[in-house]
């Protein structure tokens, strides 16, 4: 395994109770600079193949700002994000595979805890992959905690998913045990199924390098979901403002799936942006910067004045 560290942030530990007794989760803050005026909370959910800090807080020598966390931090933002039960250096112990419903209780344990902690009336909540299944769950579970959703790389009845169609492949392995083995290739194979010139190669090895400090195995869980249980979420009952993400070359997140989740939100206050050059693992992209652009914009967008 790689050794990356982590610095700037502050970690923190909650917990989450179970039958089987409390799980502890961890959680990493990044605070908002004092310079500008402070514009919320931001709670990143990872996806099914790496953990948090990989994700929202990767550094890159020579490319400004591969860390989300430290541009929305400059840019106003409390940010936080936090390893699901079975991922990074949350518990890992029990004997189950860590499905989308299990990582939603994780978010309303870590979303729990940031709001106490904060005195955030709300959250602004940004989900990839299966990690926009668990965050769009959870705000369908507790919409009074979340301010505004975004929902990247997301599918909904998986129709259209090339992605998924190939992944359905290997169903049975994955039924038949809790953790799935990853290294290296299995890291450049996220890029290399969609479009690889979307990414520097650089950026493939300092994700890898920073993911396989923490895991060598990751749960299966949400594989079995997304393959073999869709839908998981209904539109009708997620009612907070919402935008969905979507990479041009993206093969999990289907165009007519997501436009038919998308004409079923009830809050008119909703938007829909396809990302040009992008496909899946959209921070990491060569076009990140616009990523950034566009979900401030809709975070910091105001509360519209007349309803109608």
């Amino acid at each position: 395994m790689s050794n990356v560290k982590w610095t700037g942030g502050v970690e923190h530990w909650t917990h989450k109770k179970t039958p089987e007794g409390d799980i502890k989760l961890f959680l990493w803050e990044k605070k908002a600079s004092t310079k500008v005026p402070h514009a919320g909370t931001i709670f990143f959910v990872h996806g099914s193949s790496m953990a948090s800090q990989p994700t929202f807080d990767l550094h890159v020598p020579g490319r400004a700002y591969s860390s989300a966390m430290d541009w929305f931090s400059e840019h106003g933002f409390d940010t936080w994000t936090m390893d699901n039960e079975g991922y990074g250096r949350s518990d890992k112990h029990r004997d189950i595979n860590f499905d989308i419903s299990n990582g939603a209780d994780d978010l309303a344990a870590g979303s729990e805890y940031i709001m106490k902690k904060t005195g955030a009336p709300s959250l602004l909540l940004y989900g990839i992959s299966s990690g926009a299944l668990k965050a769009g769950l959870f705000a369908e579970r507790h919409p009074e905690r979340v301010g505004k959703i975004a929902l990247d790389a997301f599918v909904w009845t998986g129709e259209g998913s090339h992605t998924l169609e190939q992944r359905k492949k290997k169903l049975p392995e994955f039924l038949a045990k809790n953790r799935r083995a990853i290294d290296r290739p299995f890291v450049h194979s996220i890029f290399q199924r969609d479009h690889p010139d979307t990414v520097e190669q650089r950026v493939v090895e300092a994700f890898a390098d920073a993911i396989l400090t923490l895991d060598d195995s990751m749960p299966t869980g949400t594989y079995v979901d997304m393959c073999s249980k869709l839908p998981l979420l209904d539109p009708k009952k997620l009612t907070v403002p919402t935008l969905i993400l979507r990479g041009e070359y993206d093969g999990i997140a289907g165009m007519d799936d997501l436009i038919d989740y998308f004409r079923l939100l009830p809050n008119m206050n909703k938007q829909f942006s396809v990302m040009r050059g992008i496909s899946h693992a959209s921070f990491q992209q060569k076009n990140y910067m616009m990523v950034y652009q566009i979900l401030h914009s809709f975070f910091t967008m105001p509360e519209p004045s007349y309803k109608g």
